[in-house]
């Protein structure tokens, strides 16, 4: 596929590698994807509820139905990723979550909630994931530690700074001016960019993963897993397992943080800054697992990050101040970090970047119907007994487990490259 124009004139003239062109692309779609996350919406939740009357499992609902249509077709766009690149991926990506999220401040009725948001949300769990990921992992393999920490330091500032966009939105013309200026952001700061200057891998424009082909550098040893070769290591399962411990937990609790720190006291500016602050402390332990030492091995990061994910929600059962919801919220936020940053990490490392899409496509089918399993256990449990505490403890259970999944999951031994 022949590379836009830009790059094309601008790589023989750049003193630097374009790739660092390509990361701060990612950065910016990676901010704009957060319209529709489960942290932004949470601080919908109790002013739509509140003007229409649904229940808390029925907002669930939403955020789960689009994870499973996402687990659908996930593993469809993984080889076209490979064989296309990122690009027309992360900005039909970027154009169909702004015009959804605007439109959501339209809504009049639950169907019309569940048509845009779960199709928002579907575009946020498989399409997004998969070309920003992907992007990154063609052009940095050496230093894809320091770019994937950056990049997941973009996402969790858009995490940061849309769901307090959004009360502040509300708290001038109510939750539909919310929707809007989330709708806005993600359209002006996502598309361009990606548009004008991503390419699919360096070696369409001469150069080579994390440096100018002319460059003096030993080249470094990439494994090559075809998708049927990664799914017959043992290796690709347990990742998997990770996968689906962690993920019920990340998306359970962070769409419900909100509303169950109200509950307890809070008030709602108070909950969307504790969310903010989860963010920011997600995205410091992003941007710090970027400067780890890259012979640590990574299935220790990953326990280490499940293990402050359970700490962090066992500990939210107990809140009664602001004080004691920005301690756990930030070491719950410091152990999504860590998952969302080393994941896409480990599946490169462990299986290459030959056929990342095929094999990521098919780990993403099941990481997204995790994540729409949490909200909709969450959701459930709370409507049956009135309270979180149920969900909360059923949550620190997972994560507790993933830390013991990621400790059995080793690189594997051979990299073949076969059908």
């Amino acid at each position: 596929m022949r590379p836009p124009l830009l790059p094309r004139l601008l790589v023989p003239r750049l003193p630097f590698f374009y790739g660092w062109i390509v990361l701060a692309c990612i950065c910016l779609a990676g901010f704009a994807r957060q319209g529709p996350a489960v942290a932004t919406l949470s601080v919908f939740i109790v002013p739509m509820t509140d003007a229409f009357g649904w229940s808390r499992t029925e907002m669930a609902g939403a955020v789960s139905l689009g994870g499973v249509l996402a687990a659908f077709v996930s593993p469809l766009i993984g080889p076209v990723l490979d064989r296309r690149g990122a690009r027309l991926i992360l900005c039909l990506a970027v154009l169909g979550t702004g015009l959804a999220t605007m439109a959501l401040s339209l809504v009049q009725s639950l169907l019309l909630f569940y048509l845009l948001f779960v199709f928002a949300r579907m575009i946020w769990a498989g399409p997004y994931d998969l070309g920003l990921y992907g992007a990154l992992n063609n052009w940095f393999v050496a230093r894809r530690a320091r770019a994937t920490s950056i990049a997941t330091l973009a996402q969790m500032s858009g995490l940061v700074v849309l769901p307090i966009m959004a009360q502040l939105a509300m708290q001038d013309g109510g939750w539909r001016h919310g929707w809007v200026a989330i709708g806005a952001t993600v359209l002006a700061v996502g598309f361009l960019p990606a548009w004008l200057f991503l390419v699919r891998r360096p070696e369409d424009v001469g150069l080579v993963p994390d440096r100018i082909a002319s460059a003096a550098a030993t080249p470094v040893v990439e494994p090559r897993f075809s998708r049927a070769a990664a799914m017959r290591t043992r290796a690709f399962w347990l990742l998997s397992l990770y996968t689906v411990l962690v993920y019920p937990v990340q998306a359970g609790v962070s769409l419900h943080q909100a509303p169950h720190l109200i509950e307890r006291g809070l008030s709602p500016i108070v909950a969307a800054t504790v969310i903010s602050f989860f963010s920011a402390m997600s995205a410091v332990a992003s941007f710090g697992i970027g400067f780890l030492p890259r012979r640590w091995p990574l299935r220790f990061v990953m326990s280490v990050a499940a293990m402050l994910l359970g700490t962090g929600t066992v500990g939210l059962i107990g809140v009664h101040s602001a004080e004691t919801a920005y301690v756990f919220a930030g070491l719950f936020g410091l152990g999504i970090g860590g998952v969302m940053t080393l994941l896409p990490m480990a599946w490169a490392d462990y299986f290459g970047r030959e056929s990342y899409g095929a094999i990521r496509g098919v780990a993403l089918s099941l990481q997204v119907i995790a994540q729409a399993a949490g909200p909709l256990a969450s959701g459930l449990l709370r409507d049956a007994s009135g309270h979180y505490t149920g969900s909360l403890v059923l949550f620190g259970s997972l994560a507790a487990s993933a830390a013991v999944a990621a400790l059995l999951a080793r690189r594997p031994a051979v990299s073949p490259r076969s059908p």
